[in-house]
């Protein structure tokens, strides 16, 4: 049975009907539109899903509606804007971490959402943190590189 739900999307409040169990990325995705963030594998197993709910860095295939109703919710397309790119994604650029690009919205979430708690993370610390993040195209190196030059370049 369809309930409504408020949440505030990208800073957006956004009103959607889905039943109480439908996944926050069914809703991102097919009822809002928001495309960006991806369907992996359905399990939280691969990241690729990522956003943030309230700050914390969430996989949304595994995350009802209704755990997300009344909370701010980022996805990829709250980082930045094509004209005011964020840090991490000028990042990915200069560093040519996308290869296929499929993961890529997730590992920019999870990324953003480490140096949101750990300003300085040291090479392992991102390797533990981005470890739930599957990259078949294997840019795990570029990704780190790309972490630790925004880490680098904050005041």
């Amino acid at each position: 049975m369809s309930q409504s739900y408020e949440l505030m999307i990208n800073g957006e409040r956004r009103e959607v009907d889905a039943a109480p169990n439908t996944p926050l990325l069914w809703v991102l995705r097919d009822l809002l539109g928001l495309t960006g963030t991806r369907f992996g594998c359905g399990r939280a197993l691969c990241g690729a899903c990522t956003v943030h709910l309230d700050g914390q860095a969430i996989r949304s295939c595994v995350t009802p509606i209704s755990a997300a109703a009344g909370r701010a919710v980022t996805t990829i397309e709250g980082l930045g804007e094509p004209d005011n790119l964020h840090p991490l994604q000028e990042a990915w650029i200069a560093h040519r971490v996308p290869q296929c690009g499929f993961c890529q919205s997730g590992q920019l979430m999870s990324a953003a959402a480490l140096l949101q708690n750990n300003p300085d993370p040291t090479d392992a610390e991102i390797d533990r943190y981005m470890a739930g993040n599957i990259c078949r195209c294997g840019t795990y190196l570029r990704i780190r590189a790309a972490i630790r030059s925004v880490a680098e370049d904050k005041p």
